[in-house]
């Protein structure tokens, strides 16, 4: 996802740790009642206190209780049509001390907010997690498993943690629930890091072996597999920033090999960035092949981010460079698998030189961005023009602390997909981001994505508004319990 920091007078936005552009911050826009005197009571006050009873009485009721209050339309969906969640290995379940990222997190001078520490805890509450996906009513899951922690040295593979991941793929499917695994979200262990990460040519074969061991290990009970996760966004940022590294990337790399004892230190989103997609491409494709040579009949795909970009005049060279560069050698890949994974949350206008302001009037997330519910339309059609395969969104949400917004933006974009199947867009399924507020990379635990809120001192997780709208939402649609992907 993307994340914004402040400098004077603008506000700069993030692709994980890369600065992608800076934009003017708007002037703060006046509510109509307070502007014409109507009522000392402002529609942002009027919004926090619907949202303060309405969070105080699914507290009161539980969930069930409110789930059964909103009583959202019936309508037809799909035969096969999946509904979940998603979540990130690293993200959730806390002390992955053998990652590339714990190392980045601990560095002095990091451009870190704070380090992941114990994250949600999930390794050790995993089955809090299944219980709340119960109660959401969902028939999918969509996590990712740690490389780091599955194979924490070359070659040496930890049973204990593929026993984990075995277990908890068991009970998502003993509670009638598909698990969708992704296999790298973002996160390498230390020693690929060591060895150059993901701009050395050998990493493509040594994720192949990865995939390939832990497919042995938990292929029976999946629904499908996502083999990389977003492999197109640092390139994106890349050519967005002129082709530039973002600033501070070779002093923080710098620090990196000291701290490794290395001449090389590679991460999927630092070094040269065309070398890091060519790399995923490959790891992907071999990937793909290492899974499929263990379990022939699974489904494969990757997830790309894909943001809504509307070129205006004098912006259509750039947009053409981010299409070319960033999304079009990830379509004819993803031409070759069983989906693809599809993952908008915005929409940038682009000009000469770079993103612009979003115009007035639009839905904005916390950062700035404009976040239309109807992002998720003209990307689908974009992906289905371009790839040619069944489309998944692995992907979906929005950054805010307004969880009246959350509600809204969440049942609007599900109108708007809705819409777009029926237009004929092939979709499989519709995965929220996220289960639950998480480690949200450089930016920390500030971005709230989450159905479920997180106390950062005892790990509860509490239902949030939105958890019982999507739960009532699913609910309306009858969804079916599949045993596997298409």
């Amino acid at each position: 996802m993307w994340r914004s920091g402040a400098k004077r007078g603008q506000r700069c936005f993030f692709r994980d740790r890369t600065m992608a552009f800076c934009a003017p911050v708007p002037p703060p826009r006046a509510s109509p009642a307070a502007c014409e005197g109507q009522s000392d009571m402002t529609d942002m006050t009027r919004r926090t206190a619907l949202t303060a009873l309405t969070v105080a009485a699914t507290a009161a009721a539980g969930l069930p209780a409110a789930i059964a209050a909103a009583q959202p339309p019936r309508r037809s969906w799909p035969e096969r049509f999946v509904w979940g969640t998603a979540t990130a290995a690293h993200q959730i379940e806390g002390n992955n001390v053998g990652s590339d990222y714990w190392l980045l997190e601990h560095l002095p001078g990091t451009n870190f907010k704070e380090p992941s520490g114990d994250a949600c805890d999930s390794w050790n509450r995993w089955r809090e997690d299944v219980a709340m996906l119960r109660e959401l009513g969902v028939t999918t899951y969509r996590f990712s498993i740690e490389w780091a922690r599955i194979e924490p040295e070359p070659g040496a593979w930890s049973l204990a943690t593929l026993d984990q991941y075995r277990r908890q793929c068991a009970a998502l499917r003993e509670a009638g629930i598909l698990p969708i695994v992704t296999f790298h979200h973002f996160t390498s262990p230390r020693w690929i890091a060591a060895q150059g990460g993901w701009e050395n040519p050998d990493t493509a074969d040594r994720f192949a072996r990865y995939a390939e061991r832990a497919a042995r290990a938990i292929g029976d009970l999946i629904g499908a597999a996502c083999t990389l996760n977003e492999p197109n966004a640092q390139v994106t940022s890349y050519v967005m920033r002129g082709s530039q590294p973002f600033a501070g990337e070779a002093a923080i790399i710098a620090a990196a090999r000291r701290a490794l004892g290395s001449d090389r230190f590679g991460s999927y989103f630092m070094g040269d960035s065309f070398k890091v997609r060519d790399v995923c491409l490959a790891a992907h494709a071999r990937g793909r092949a290492a899974i499929k040579s263990v379990m022939p009949q699974l489904k494969v795909g990757m997830t790309l981010a894909l943001q809504d970009l509307v070129p205006t005049p004098g912006g259509e060279a750039l947009h053409k460079r981010i299409f070319d560069n960033a999304r079009a050698l990830f379509y004819a890949a993803a031409a070759k698998d069983d989906f693809l994974g599809v993952q908008p949350y915005m929409r940038y206008r682009i000009g000469p030189a770079g993103y612009l302001r979003a115009p007035d009037g639009v839905p904005l997330n916390a950062s700035g961005a404009e976040a239309s519910p109807d992002v998720i339309s003209a990307v689908l059609k974009e992906a289905w023009r371009h790839a040619r395969v069944p489309l998944f969104v692995t992907e979906n949400g929005i950054e805010t602390e307004d969880e009246a917004l959350r509600e809204r933006h969440l049942a609007e974009t599900l109108d708007h997909l809705h819409t777009t199947i029926a237009g004929g867009i092939p979709v499989l399924g519709y995965i929220h981001w996220s289960l639950m507020d998480n480690f949200e990379w450089r930016s920390g635990y500030g971005p709230r994505f989450g159905l479920y809120a997180v106390d950062r001192t005892t790990f509860a997780r509490r239902a949030k508004p939105a958890a019982a709208r999507y739960a009532a939402l699913v609910a309306a649609a009858r969804p079916v319990r599949i045993e596997g992907l298409l």
